[in-house]
C-alpha cells in the first residue's frame, strides 16, 4: 500500500495510492484512516488437529444441532471457552506498537495449536486468518496484515478455538500504546455494556432484553450500537440460528431456556453512528463515519437460575464488580 503523502493531490488529480482513479474517487476524506495492507498466505494447521468440516474447502456444512445443549456438550464448551479465553489474555500482552497485525496472527495461530485447538476464524467461508483484528473504526472481521500499530490505536482481538468438537468463542479491546481518554472511555463503556447484557441472561427472559440493557447504557454514555452485527448461537457450529441483537427490537422475543448457548459481543461507537461500510474483501466492516468502535464477547449457557459464561475467568460475573478476561 502506497504511503499518504505530505501533500494530497487535488480533486481532480491522480490518487496518491496509484490505482489510477482521480484522487476525489478514490482516497480523498479516508487520510487517517485505516488502509487495507498485504496480507500474508493462509497457514497450515498440523493433520494431527482436530479441525472442523469447512477446514480444507471453506465450505460450511449446518451439523444438526439444537439450541438446547447436552450437559456433556456444555462441559466441552467450557473447556474450549477457557482455552479461548487464555488465547485471547495472552494475544493482548503483545499487543504495542510496532507490532503488525499479522504478527498477532501468527501468534494466536501457533497458541491455538499449542493448546491442541484448531483456530475457528482459519478458511470459515473462506476467511483467510485465524483471528480477527479490528483497528479503529473497524467495527469487526479486520484481516491481519502488515499494517504496523501506532501509538494511539485500539484494536479488537477476536479469538475462536475448535476443541474436542466445540467452538469457544471470545474478544476483547485493547489499547496500543497511550490512548486518549476517549478512547480509554469507549473501552470501558463497551466491556460494562457487554456484562448488563450478560446480567439480563434468565431462563424465561426475552432474547430481547439483552439488546436493551446493552443499549440503554451505551445511550446512557451517548455512544452508539452497532445493529448489522449481532450475537449468535455456538456449539458443535460456529454459528447457530439463535440471534442476540445488541439493541432492542420488540419483536425478537425468543424466550431463553437452560441449556442455550450463544455469544454477547456489542459493538460500541464513539460517535452514536450505527451505520457500517464494507471493505471491497467483504469481510472488513467499518464505521460509515469513521468514528472509533470498540467490542467485548464471552460465550455463556443459560443456567437454572441465570447464567454461567464459559469464557470468563473465576468472578466474572457483573458490571458492578471487578472482572478478569
Amino acid at each position: 500500500m502506497s504511503q499518504v503523502p505530505e501533500v494530497l493531490p487535488a480533486s481532480n488529480d491522480p490518487c496518491w495510492c496509484g490505482s489510477g482513479r482521480k484522487y476525489k474517487r478514490c482516497h480523498k476524506g479516508t487520510e487517517g484512516r485505516i488502509q487495507p495492507g498485504n496480507i500474508s498466505p493462509m497457514r497450515t494447521v498440523p493433520a494431527t488437529i482436530g479441525a472442523p468440516p469447512y477446514a480444507a474447502t471453506g465450505v460450511v456444512p449446518r451439523l444438526e444441532e439444537g439450541r438446547v445443549k447436552s450437559p456433556e456438550i456444555i462441559e466441552r464448551m467450557r473447556i474450549a471457552g477457557a482455552a479461548a479465553r487464555e488465547i485471547l489474555f495472552e494475544a493482548g500482552q503483545i499487543v504495542r506498537p510496532g507490532i503488525t497485525t499479522d504478527e498477532i496472527d501468527i501468534f494466536v495461530h501457533d497458541l491455538t495449536i499449542k493448546m491442541g485447538g484448531y483456530p475457528s476464524p482459519l478458511n470459515y467461508h473462506n476467511y483467510p486468518k485465524s483471528v480477527c483484528t479490528s483497528v479503529n473504526e473497524v467495527i469487526c472481521h479486520g484481516i491481519p496484515d502488515d499494517r504496523v500499530l501506532e501509538d494511539g490505536d485500539i484494536i479488537n482481538l477476536d479469538v475462536t478455538i475448535y476443541l474436542n468438537g466445540v467452538h469457544g468463542d471470545t474478544n476483547g479491546s485493547f489499547g496500543v500504546g497511550n490512548i486518549t481518554n476517549g478512547d480509554k472511555e469507549l473501552i470501558r463503556v463497551t466491556e460494562e455494556c457487554m456484562w448488563y447484557g450478560i446480567e439480563a441472561v434468565k431462563p424465561g427472559v426475552a432474547i430481547n432484553e439483552i439488546g436493551r440493557a446493552i443499549e440503554t447504557h451505551a445511550k446512557k454514555h451517548k455512544f452508539g450500537v452497532v445493529r448489522a452485527f449481532i450475537g449468535h448461537g455456538i456449539g458443535e457450529n460456529f454459528h447457530t440460528d439463535i440471534q442476540v441483537l445488541h439493541y432492542y427490537d420488540p419483536r425478537n422475543t425468543m424466550i431463553l431456556r437452560e441449556g442455550m448457548t450463544f455469544t454477547i459481543e456489542p459493538m460500541i461507537t464513539a460517535s452514536g453512528e450505527w451505520r457500517h461500510k464494507m471493505w471491497d474483501d467483504d469481510w472488513t466492516a467499518v464505521t460509515a463515519d469513521g468514528s472509533r468502535t470498540a467490542q467485548f464477547e464471552h460465550t455463556m449457557v443459560v443456567t437454572d437460575t441465570g447464567v454461567d459464561v464459559l469464557t470468563a475467568g473465576p468472578g466474572a460475573v457483573s458490571p458492578s464488580a471487578p472482572w478478569s478476561r
